[in-house]
């Protein structure tokens, strides 16, 4: 095993939330006055922090989104998470296997705890994940792309960056590792291979990765 901690992005890599997410995320902001459609959510907004929502419209727009803009949003994909949301195909049996070899795992997300707990609740990944084991950028300054989330990860779990590896699906979160000096693999799932194309090994199946660890 060549590394000491493996870090899991959450949305896409453990729970299958993004076609959720991004839907709801579209649909808000086209009813707010920002027309975007679901693949122009992905592009923008996979794998990203709230504040780079508020961060882009307001560029793009001069317009600043509601105060209550996180709020309901979270709501709403909350609702759409008790009724919709699963594990990513294959994750349990990942997590089984590290677990088995006693390899020590996370999760840094760039959503919030609140957001991450209520899919692991939902998809009974809460079995595998305890408090010590969460890291959100709500712990942080900056989220994804800036690296402090995956170093701030790293230094609570007690190992050194270059110890570690980072399982991400979107462009800022494979910035993001790349930027913290940890080797970064992409899953390709939904990502189209080449917006990974800085990843050190690309994978589209959850059961690939520990072979790929070997």
């Amino acid at each position: 095993m060549r590394y000491d901690l493996v870090i899991f992005d959450n949305d896409g890599v453990l729970v299958d939330s993004e076609p959720i997410s991004n839907t709801l995320l579209a649909g808000y902001l086209t009813e707010l006055g920002h027309p975007t459609s679901y693949e122009e959510s992905l592009r923008d907004y996979m794998g990203a922090a709230m504040h780079r929502v508020h961060d882009v419209v307001l560029e793009r727009t001069g317009q600043r989104l509601p105060e209550d803009f996180d709020d309901v949003f979270h709501a709403r994909v909350f609702a759409a998470f008790e009724r919709e949301l699963e594990p990513v195909d294959g994750v349990v049996q990942v997590l089984e296997s590290l677990t088995a070899d006693g390899v020590p795992y996370c999760v840094a997300s760039s959503g919030s705890h609140e957001r991450i707990r209520v899919g692991h609740r939902k998809t009974g990944l809460d079995k595998w994940f305890g408090d010590e084991r969460i890291f959100s950028s709500q712990d942080v300054g900056r989220g994804k792309p800036a690296p402090d989330l995956f170093l701030y990860a790293a230094e609570r779990m007690g190992v050194p960056p270059e110890k570690c590896l980072v399982v991400e699906d979107s462009p800022l979160g494979v910035h993001a590792a790349v930027a913290a000096g940890m080797d970064v693999y992409g899953f390709t799932a939904m990502t189209p291979a080449e917006r990974l194309g800085r990843a050190d090994e690309l994978f589209d199946d959850m059961r690939e990765l520990p072979r790929l660890l070997e």
